[in-house]
């Protein structure tokens, strides 16, 4: 167990919201069939103002509030995301310039588990004595990248960036982490190629998500079922030790299956899936965040955080708030 403390969420999301009807407009698909197969009713989904850097930099400078830090107390910034602005440079140090600092950042695509894989890294760095606080932000801009066209997916996502400050503390709160991926999955979950295979034939191409959501959701639930199971086990704690499971928001039947294994009611899980849509590596710090803002999350609870995405990559994290 390592002596780190969550000090401080923030979170940003962009100010329209898009319903289900209004996607039935454009795409074959009902409210009723939406909310019975994922459990979505909105999503937001940003403008051509709200970029990644955007909302990475205000969700960011709600957790420093919290916090009670000023950004130039930052010694690591890490910045989750599958969707920058730019290729390069990085969303993470563009987000250290807007803060007004130059410490150490960079990016982690990591998918949908990319704030799990995050914290785990962040773990290492208090773990060697070389970070007392650090600023970890998952921020997404999925509307970017859905082909509006593919009822399959264009339901599913939306827009968001959630952060997070973990500082050195005084209780060893930090329990558990453990990461994993699996590439033999990839054509199961994917974006298209960035660049054409010429690369005098012409601009870059669009990219586009594209997911065979059956065979992603049988692994997910199976995989992440053996995976809370294990870590309960590693750890000698019990799944009544357990008092808010923070999960990624990708599906409502995945969630559901993985509080059943925990014996957990869904009372004790913090969904924001109905009005975010999957955010991708955005959802679970959005989703502490708003159990924390919200006070049902309270100091001394202990927090199961698990995520599963395209990689296939997932991972848990044991923490206790």
């Amino acid at each position: 167990m390592s002596p780190i403390e969550i000090a401080g969420v923030g979170r940003y999301l962009p100010k329209k919201i898009l319903t289900n009807d209004e996607l039935s407009e454009r795409v074959e698909t009902s409210d009723s069939w939406i909310v019975e197969r994922v459990g979505i009713k909105t999503r937001h989904i940003a403008d051509a103002t709200e970029t990644n850097l955007v909302m990475a930099t205000q969700a960011s400078l709600g957790a420093l509030e919290q916090a009670q830090l000023t950004a130039a107390e930052l010694d690591l910034i890490i910045v989750a995301t599958a969707t920058p602005d730019r290729f390069m440079p990085s969303t993470a140090t563009q987000l250290a310039a807007q803060l007004g600092v130059a410490c150490p950042s960079f990016d982690l695509n990591a998918a949908c588990s990319g704030f799990v894989y995050a914290l785990h890294i962040a773990k290492q760095f208090f773990a060697a004595g070389t970070a007392k606080n650090i600023l970890i932000v998952g921020s997404e801009l999925m509307s970017r990248i859905l082909d509006w066209n593919d009822r399959r997916t264009c339901v599913l996502f939306g827009d968001g960036a959630g952060a997070v400050i973990l500082k050195s503390g005084q209780k060893k709160n930090f329990i558990a982490s453990e990461i994993f991926a699996d590439g033999r999955y990839a054509d199961l979950l994917n974006t298209t190629p960035h660049f054409r295979v010429d690369p005098f034939e012409g601009p870059m191409q669009t990219t586009k998500l594209t997911m065979e959501g059956n065979k992603v959701f049988r692994f997910a639930v199976e995989t992440l079922e053996q995976l809370v199971t294990d870590m309960l086990a590693k750890n000698n704690l019990q799944k009544t030790d357990i008092d808010w499971l923070v999960p990624h928001q990708a599906n409502a039947r995945i969630i559901t299956a993985t509080a059943k294994k925990l014996e957990l009611s869904m009372d004790k899980v913090i969904l924001t899936l109905a009005t975010q849509g999957n955010t991708t590596a955005a959802s679970i710090p959005l989703a502490l965040a708003t159990g924390i803002l919200d006070g049902r999350i309270k100091r001394g609870d202990l927090l199961l955080l698990e995520a599963f995405g395209a990689g296939f990559v997932w991972g848990a994290n044991l923490i206790r708030y």
